[in-house]
């Protein structure tokens, strides 16, 4: 016989109906602002490639916006817990070059052809590939710390590894096959991250 009350364990899901805090619902708006982002360039990945022009690549540019917006959700959900530990400077920093990344993907989807190539322009490009490197390093860390827990530990990395599949998979196979290859990443990693944070929100809780 014990008086000591029984942990809670958190590797099963709330039961149905369960009720959530005003965290929790946020965390899950988030996490489906991810996946709806997400969807929206894998979509447009599908159907055009990440390599095209005319129309299909201003397409692709604001569905890239879709998608950073959508990564803005995780990094909002990441601040918020304290995902990487309890310094936030790394994340603040991943939140300017992505606002710089996003701020590109806008201008270049709407601006007039004659423009898409200035020299301003591609400088704020490359803060696209930066925003994805510092996402991973996020990730890296988040695993490290061990404040998410379960899947959601995990899944970062999973969703980070994009460039390292795709990019490989462009060279040495074609863009037929990369386009599938990364659409198809981006279901597995971001809009599956987006889904277990809608789903589990109280695994990233402090």
């Amino acid at each position: 016989m014990t008086t000591t009350p029984a942990r809670a364990r958190t590797d099963v899901a709330p039961p149905v109906g369960a009720a959530i805090g005003p965290a929790e619902r946020t965390i899950r708006r988030l996490g489906l602002g991810l996946t709806a982002g997400t969807l929206a360039w894998a979509a447009s990945i599908f159907a055009f490639s990440t390599v095209n022009e005319g129309v299909p690549e201003r397409i692709g540019d604001l569905t890239g916006l879709a998608f950073q917006l959508g990564v803005f959700c995780l990094l909002t959900v990441q601040f918020r817990t304290r995902a990487t530990g309890s310094s936030t400077i790394l994340l603040k920093v991943e939140g300017v070059i992505l606002g710089i990344a996003s701020l590109w993907s806008l201008l270049h989807g709407v601006l007039p052809s004659n423009l898409q190539d200035a020299t301003w322009l591609l400088v704020m490009d490359i803060c696209w590939p930066l925003s994805m490197l510092g996402m991973m390093v996020i990730a890296i860390k988040l695993a490290v710390a061990g404040r998410w827990r379960g899947a959601l530990r995990w899944w970062p990395l999973v969703a980070e590894s994009w460039a390292v599949v795709t990019v490989p998979a462009s060279i040495l196979l074609g863009d037929a096959v990369a386009r599938w290859v990364g659409g198809g990443h981006l279901l597995i990693g971001y809009a599956t991250l987006g889904v277990l944070l809608a789903v589990r929100p109280d695994l990233v809780k402090n």
